[in-house]
Parts: structure tokens; sequence; C-alpha cells
């Protein structure tokens, strides 16, 4: 256990007491810093905006820059207090507003599509804590044992939630969707070229593995998206209502449609999307790197 985890997470239990406007505002000063200092980073996310927004001038590629290491930082320290403040707090900070008969009615399998906005941890924490339903998610080893832990804890903080890595296999994921259970999935970033395929994602070949269909067919389940918007106030949770006709028996067919509802919703709020990922660092064959 490393002394700076310790120290970070005792910082993380302080902060989860402070008012939200405090909060918010050092999340602004650390985002603006890191905005400045972690270089390697930001070219990221310039080369990000500019294969995927080409149209747009150089100046406002810049701004959403700028407000997106804002929100990573944000969302970050707002781990505080959504794993660590009373209850009540997180009932006056989050909203879940939408279809949300689509996850309380009924005992349907259901897939949670969960893009990778900045709001993730907010809408799993308030989605859980709403509606005990078991749930699993897949995750992510963190480097530091102390920071797994506390990061498991957090994400398991309310409901019944299974936690699974994503290289433990569908068996136990496809089992407790059968059960009618519900899976909070995210499955808009690059894992590599095993078992992805290649899919527009804004008109760029984008290394997408197909899960959200490969686990609707099995399960026979519905899929719902979810979409976490950071707002003055807390956060706003919206559940959309299910997909209709979906999946097919054409997995790529299925996973460039996934791709493009993607990319509807981030055109709504660009600054809030993860672009701090490497999104094309895996390239079809032949095709130069981008980074």
């Amino acid at each position: 256990m490393s002394l700076s985890a310790r120290l970070g997470i005792g910082f993380m239990k302080v902060l989860a007491r402070l008012p939200l406007p405090l909060v918010r505002g050092l999340g602004a000063g650390f985002g603006q810093l890191l905005y400045v200092l972690a270089r390697p980073r930001r070219h990221v996310v310039d080369v990000n905006l500019r294969l995927c927004f080409p149209a747009k001038s150089e100046a406002e590629r810049r701004r959403i820059a700028r407000r997106t290491f804002v929100y990573v930082a944000q969302a970050w320290l707002d781990r505080s207090w959504l794993w660590h403040a009373p209850p009540e707090v997180i009932d006056r900070r989050v909203r879940i507003v939408g279809a949300l008969d689509e996850i309380d009615v009924g005992n349907d399998p259901t897939i949670l599509f969960a893009p990778h906005f900045y709001g993730l941890d907010a809408a799993a924490t308030a989605l859980t804590k709403h509606n005990p339903k078991p749930s699993t998610t897949i995750y992510t080893t963190q480097r530091d044992p102390m920071v797994d832990e506390w990061t498991r804890q957090g994400r398991t903080r309310f409901g019944n939630v299974t936690v699974l890595h994503r290289v433990d296999g569908i068996k136990e994921i496809v089992a407790g969707l059968r059960k009618g259970g519900v899976l909070y999935l995210l499955p808009d970033m690059d894992f590599g070229p095993t078992n992805s395929i290649f899919v527009p994602f804004y008109g760029v070949p984008a290394a997408t593995v197909p899960s959200l269909s490969r686990f609707a067919r099995l399960a026979r389940a519905k899929v719902v998206t979810v979409v976490s918007r950071i707002v003055p106030d807390g956060y706003e949770i919206e559940v959309m209502p299910a997909w209709t006709g979906f999946p097919t028996a054409d997995a790529e067919a299925d996973t460039a449609l996934v791709n493009q509802r993607l990319q509807a919703l981030i055109d709504t709020m660009p600054e809030q999307y993860y672009w701090v990922h490497r999104r094309f660092k895996t390239r079809p064959p032949g095709q130069p790197a981008v980074y």
C-alpha cells in the first residue's frame, strides 16, 4: 500500500464533507492545471477532437479540450461524496429522469448501455441505490492495490453489485442477465485488437468490442441507454427507452449502430465525453499510428 494512495483516499474522505460548489471549484482549478501540465494526455485529446470534428475550428476544439480537462477533474473529485458522503447527500445532488420503468418494472434481462461520459460513476451509484436488482459491472484493475480496493468498494456501495474483470469471461455475465439481472456496460473504448472489429466512429475506423450485441443476443436482453450529465448542482442521469430491433444477426452492423447512437449523444455535450482515452490506438492493418 503506497503512502500516496493512503493520503489520496484520506483527502477524498475529507472532501466528501465539503459543499459541492467548493468541490467543483477545486476541480475546475485542477482541470485547468492538468490542461497545461499533462501535455501527453492533452495531445491525445487534441488528436481525438481533430479526427472526430474536422469541421470545427481549431479555437472551438481547443475550447472543448479545456472544458474536458475540467470535467475530468471535477468528476474525479466528485467520487469523494459519491462514495463517502451520507446517502441523503447523493439524493440531493443526483437526480434520475426519463424512462425509469425500463429498469423498475418487470424482470427482463437488461443491459444498460452507459457510454464514457464523465458522470458514469454518478450514474452507477444512483441507479444501484435506486434499484437493488442484482447487477454486474465490468472492471479494469487499478495498479495500486489500495486504490483498486477503494474503487471496488465505491462501485459496490449500494445495491447488489457484482464486479468482474474484463478477462473473467462471459458465462457469469450472461447467467446473471438470464436471472433478470442488470449489466452496466461501457463498450466504447479501444481494448486492443483481440475480439475487436473495426467500425466507424465519426467516420474513423475504430477497434470496437461487439459486446453489446453479443450479450444482448446470448441473454435475450433488452438494451437501455443511460446518459450521465454533469450539471451545476450535481448530476442528471437520463434513462432512455429500450432499443427496438436490437440485436440482429449481424454483430458488425449492430456495433456500427452502437457507435452511431453514441455519436448522437456526444454531439449534445462533446466536452463531457472521455476524450482523454486513446480511442484510435489500434489501427487497421497498414494504417499509421495517429498518436
